[in-house]
């Protein structure tokens, strides 16, 4: 009875083994087969609404982006005519002053005397000049008498010449003299704002030194830089719309001018918009924007949604709820209302047919063949306020 027992336990281990063994195996199989099944069948991608759009012709918009600084159309510097010390100034930065307007005065005691000198030398000059007429008259009445002869009226006739040359050049220095001392008055040459001041009372200015500058804000421009094979197609009157520092909201501007000269260096056109009138621009603010330059209907999609990671460009298309990835033909790039909201967008003109669905780049990276499926569409407010209705 005894010998009976090992082998009994012999046995139960060994079916105990084998059982724990096909299991596992069988476990294994059926790991392997559910492997096996997830690789043949690739996983769903789910998009929503946001991330798709359907290819229709847009209003395309060609434009030319530019940027540069503002600047007023008038400004003026005022600056020392003559060399003097500052006497006064009675504006500051940000005062407004009209045309004509006395805004300050250099000393003008030097030209007070140089006036005073002028005058002296002119009055001199006048009694010389009276001196010699009273001679030439009085040599022209002995003349008729036969008393001198005419080399001598000659003579007077020359000296009268001679003091009248003298003193019409006192006169000349004397009106000299006064404009000078005129000249020490500060006027403003245009109505506007100072912008700055760039002297104090008791400060000795040379000539053409800057004293006082004025603004015109009422007329704005931009300047902009624009290359020479894009000022082509740029035309005076053409419309932009403006992104300046401290305006929330886009500024509209109208080409003026364009420059008939390049810059030196650059070889850049210049090209002046002129902006409708604002109190919030201020010159030397920097403003950045872009020139609408041709309008045109067009099969177009944003420019985020062609991708150029291949050697041609290409979109991904929803078909038959697969992604397919499509080589197309690019045009003319600019500006269009997709889903009411304007966007950067590129005409397609080949590779691509009106209503496809393209994804947009906002969906990232998708494999070619990928199974997608399309979220229901959730309806805007309004939409849903007249469904309701």
């Amino acid at each position: 009875m005894k010998r009976w027992i090992p082998w009994t336990i012999t046995v139960v281990a060994v079916l105990l083994v084998g059982g724990l063994a096909a299991r596992s195996m069988k476990a294994r199989q059926l790991e392997n087969a559910a492997a096996a099944a997830s690789a043949k069948v690739p996983l769903q991608l789910e998009l929503s609404a946001s991330d798709v759009l359907a290819v229709r012709p847009v209003d395309l918009t060609r434009t030319l982006a530019v940027s540069g600084g503002l600047k007023a159309v008038n400004t003026a510097v005022v600056k020392a005519k003559v060399a003097a010390e500052v006497k006064s100034l009675s504006v500051r930065e940000g005062d407004t002053v009209k045309a004509g307007q006395v805004i300050g005065q250099l000393d003008t005691t030097e030209y007070d005397w140089r006036l005073r000198q002028a005058e002296q030398t002119a009055d001199s000059a006048k009694a010389q000049l009276d001196i010699a007429k009273r001679a030439l008259e009085n040599n022209q009445a002995l003349v008729k008498q036969g008393f001198i002869s005419s080399t001598g009226l000659e003579t007077s006739i020359s000296n009268e010449a001679a003091a009248r040359a003298n003193y019409e050049a006192a006169a000349a220095a004397v009106a000299l003299a006064k404009k000078s001392r005129a000249d020490a008055v500060l006027v403003a040459p245009i109505a506007g704002i100072v912008s700055q001041r760039l002297a104090q009372p008791g400060e000795r200015m040379a000539v053409d030194t800057k004293i006082i500058e004025v603004v015109d804000l009422s007329r704005i421009e931009l300047e902009a830089a624009v290359a020479p094979e894009d000022v082509v197609e740029v035309k005076v009157g053409q419309a932009a719309q403006l992104l300046v520092d401290g305006l929330r909201e886009p500024a509209a501007a109208t080409v003026a001018r364009i420059n008939p000269s390049t810059q030196s260096g650059t070889r850049a056109v210049m090209v002046y918009l002129a902006l409708q009138s604002n109190p919030a621009l201020r010159q030397g603010l920097f403003a950045k924007g872009q020139i609408d330059l041709q309008r045109s209907r067009a099969l177009a999609v944003p420019t985020t949604a062609v991708r150029v990671d291949q050697a041609r460009p290409y979109v991904l298309v929803v078909d038959n709820g697969r992604v397919s990835q499509r080589s197309v033909t690019l045009g003319a790039r600019g500006n269009a209302l997709i889903d009411g909201k304007v966007e950067q967008v590129v005409e397609i003109t080949g590779g691509l047919p009106e209503n496809a669905t393209v994804l947009r780049g906002s969906v990232g990276a998708v494999r070619d063949g990928t199974p997608v499926k399309l979220g229901a569409v959730v309806p805007t407010p309004a939409a849903s306020r007249a469904s309701a209705v």
